[in-house]
């Protein structure tokens, strides 16, 4: 079932597309109302639009809805992008369809990855094992002249730029497609954001996510025994001296959906 969150506003609506790859948690449901308030009250503004499609129980949009939006995003998931279950291949002939349509399409995490190995690429498990919490990201010394690009930074310091994000990943892009550019790495991952051209958009870390968030998170995944008590603890005290520069990575993924380039 499609889901529906519209802001007050006149004019044409600008319309997105959340396609979700994990089903909402307990606590984000409760608290939030699910994922797709999350990434709204992330990337959304008034006078929008945004539709969610729960890709991880196959539903997607179809051919003839792609046209009608501005713009999709590709969440974050507890599955592995280089699976090959079949809402993931499905998931895949998706993104190469809009990449073919020229549509605005930005992947977070798993979305990241997902893309990567859609259009060619490879991804797999990250080398140096779970990365959670708060990391510290480089941006490339040369970028791609994109407005989207300029429109966060400006104001920055020279380049080397440093920008802390929200971590939750035990996968990673190994490869990226040809005519991909990473535009940020960090210490853990060599990939830390990429493009290909001006309308694709990966992003490892979590700008979507809230400390509260990602405090639960760590609960469930210590709970389960994906990771240790003292991971979990780790992240916990580096929550009360340090977060992640939300309104850098914010700013910088409404600027991608939304900035029409030159």
């Amino acid at each position: 079932m499609t889901v529906i969150a519209a802001a007050e506003g006149g004019g044409r609506r600008r319309r997105y597309a959340l396609l979700l790859a994990a089903r909402d948690s307990e606590y984000v449901r409760k608290v939030y109302g699910g994922y797709l308030e999350v990434f709204v009250r992330a990337f959304g503004d008034d006078g929008e639009e945004w539709d969610m499609f729960r890709a991880v129980d196959g539903e997607l949009p179809g051919a003839d809805e792609l046209a009608g939006y501005d713009g999709f995003v590709i969440s974050g998931s507890p599955h592995d992008a280089y699976a090959d279950d079949l809402w993931i291949l499905r998931l895949c002939l998706l993104v190469r369809d809009l990449v073919a349509l020229r549509k605005r399409l930005l992947g977070i995490c798993f979305g990241h990855q997902v893309i990567c190995r859609a259009l060619g690429g490879r991804v797999g498990k990250a080398r140096g094992g779970w990365d959670i919490g708060i990391r510290e990201v480089t941006m490339a010394e040369s970028l791609p002249p994109y407005r989207f690009l300029d429109d966060a930074l400006q104001g920055a310091l020279p380049a080397p730029y440093y920008a802390k994000i929200t971590e939750v990943h035990q996968d990673e892009v190994w490869e990226l497609p040809a005519g991909a550019e990473v535009l940020a790495f960090s210490s853990k991952t060599g990939v830390e954001m990429f493009c290909a051209g001006d309308r694709v958009l990966g992003i490892q870390g979590h700008p979507e996510y809230t400390s509260d968030i990602l405090l639960n998170l760590v609960d469930r995944l210590s709970s389960a025994g994906s990771i240790t008590m003292a991971v979990a603890e780790g992240v916990r005290r580096q929550l009360e001296v340090t977060g992640p520069d939300l309104e850098f990575w914010i700013k910088l993924c409404k600027s991608f959906l939304k900035t029409e380039e030159a």
